[in-house]
């Protein structure tokens, strides 16, 4: 089993768990690298990998959101999914790659369209701050 193969796998566990901090944190690289469609420089290092991360499935993780497909090859997967935020339609892909032991070494977060991303940044800045005060 490729270590995307085994990835995937462990990435959907993780997801349909819910947000176990410690699930997250075994499947990611401590040098982990993070590409929000909102922020602008990579967010490098496992600690932000999980803020970012968990904010994000605590924006875009609503009972709307689904992976419609995914495409696996050599050590990197993209998974299609779709979600609605306050009546807004979101489009994205995360494009993930692995080590050969399946955890995450880099992962890549892209929406559309526009009026999207601008929900998506409005709410991750919320979702952020709060782990800041956290």
């Amino acid at each position: 089993m490729s270590g995307a193969v085994k990835g995937i796998a462990n990435w959907h566990k993780v997801i349909e768990g819910g947000s176990d901090p410690q699930a997250l944190a075994e499947i990611l690289r401590d040098d982990a690298v993070f590409h929000s469609p909102v922020v602008h420089t990579p967010q490098e290092g496992k600690p932000i990998v999980m803020v970012y991360l968990t904010a994000a499935g605590a924006t875009l993780g609503n009972d709307s959101f689904t992976y419609l497909r995914e495409v696996v090859d050599g050590d990197t997967a993209v998974l299609e999914f779709t979600t609605e935020m306050d009546g807004i339609h979101i489009n994205g892909i995360d494009m993930i790659t692995f080590d050969e032991e399946g955890k995450i070494i880099n992962f890549k977060v892209m929406v559309r369209p526009l009026k999207a991303m601008n929900k998506v940044w409005e709410m991750m800045a919320a979702q952020l701050k709060r782990a800041e005060n956290a």
